[in-house]
């Protein structure tokens, strides 16, 4: 099991970081790098607990899917999203939010096991492990921009970073 831990202090009250990170078209912005579309379950704005995405995007030059649901959430303060298919033999995110006077500390947890034996465990410490802490670390840039200048939606007529 790898675990990536991540924190990005951001200039905004929690319900605003909160709701960016949970917002499936402002992830779709920050994705754009590798293509990643919603195509099943919410497509669409805010996630709740219960819902499912179904995530298309190409990783290592091919398309892959992902299913999530959110398994946890507790307003404003912390929401989990867990894989039902995929590529991972297990695949949990944390995400956690606290107010700290006029910041947000928004800590990602990415819980995490390859299958595949030996070669997946290779692939993970070769490739894989750098590549999701680079692709959140460049959401969460994206989200904590969005967040402290309070747009609730992905910039429109604009280049991706």
């Amino acid at each position: 099991m790898t675990q990536i831990k991540i924190n990005t202090t951001i200039e905004a009250p929690n319900e605003i970081v909160f709701d960016t990170c949970r917002n499936i078209d402002i992830h779709q912005y920050s994705a754009s790098k590798t293509n990643e579309k919603a195509i099943g379950g919410r497509t669409s704005g805010l996630i709740n607990k219960g819902e499912t995405v179904t995530w298309k995007g190409k990783h290592f030059g091919i398309y892959i899917q992902h299913e999530s649901k959110i398994s946890e959430m507790d307003f404003q303060n912390y929401f989990v999203d867990e894989q039902l298919k995929g590529h991972f033999k297990n695949f949990k995110h944390e995400h956690i939010f606290k107010q700290k006077e006029n910041e947000t500390i928004m800590t990602d947890i990415l819980d995490y096991e390859t299958p595949v034996g030996f070669v997946g465990k290779l692939f993970d410490k070769l490739l894989l492990e750098n590549h999701l802490t680079k692709f959140i670390i460049h959401r969460n840039i994206i989200l904590k921009e969005l967040s402290e200048n309070h747009q609730h939606q992905p910039p429109q007529n604009r280049n991706t970073f």
